[in-house]
């Protein structure tokens, strides 16, 4: 019912909540950068997601027997209805 990753969310999975991909892809993109001017990869720092998503598929849940509380689906990024 509960997963990570957005793509799970549209394949049925009840609640996601992971990491923006598009914004980490786009941030890989700064570091490459850096590298191919010239910095070593080992001198760069280790950075973590800093933008979350959380999808809620209601389909899924009513699927089960589900009822997703009002305060999650205001949370929400996306609701799949």
């Amino acid at each position: 019912m509960i997963g990570e990753g957005y793509e799970f969310a549209e394949a049925g999975v009840g609640i996601t909540y992971s990491a923006d991909y598009v914004e980490m892809w786009k941030h890989a993109a700064v570091y490459v950068d850096k590298i191919l001017k010239g910095a070593k990869p080992g001198d760069l720092p280790i950075e973590h997601p800093t933008k979350f998503i959380m999808r809620v598929d209601l389909k899924a849940a009513r699927a089960l027997g589900i009822t997703i509380p009002e305060s999650i689906l205001l949370r929400a990024d996306e609701v799949i209805r």
